[in-house]
């Protein structure tokens, strides 16, 4: 435990900082992991699935959860993936 009331408070803001950080990246993993799954479906749900992973890691980015350019990188790769994914005659 804390031995300064300094040290007390940062440990208090660490506890706060980590949960709201969990609940970041836990959106972020559910909403990557739906877009990964909508591969190969329609054009515009794969879209649509790749504009909400897209927004929750920005999101995740602004909010400090992750480094923005993690998130830029990783929004790259998920975007190769469905388009990829998709037939060529649409």
């Amino acid at each position: 435990m804390a031995n300064h009331k300094s040290a007390a408070k940062r440990a208090r803001q660490s506890v706060t900082r980590h949960r709201r950080h969990s609940i970041n990246k836990t959106k972020v993993r559910h909403a990557v992991k739906n877009a990964v799954a909508s591969v190969g479906r329609p054009a515009e749900e794969s879209a649509k699935a790749l504009r909400q992973a897209m927004s929750t890691l920005y999101k995740a980015a602004s909010k400090g959860t992750i480094h923005p350019k993690n998130a830029a990188r990783r929004v790259s790769r998920l975007a190769q993936k469905i388009h990829r994914g998709q037939p060529a005659s649409e």
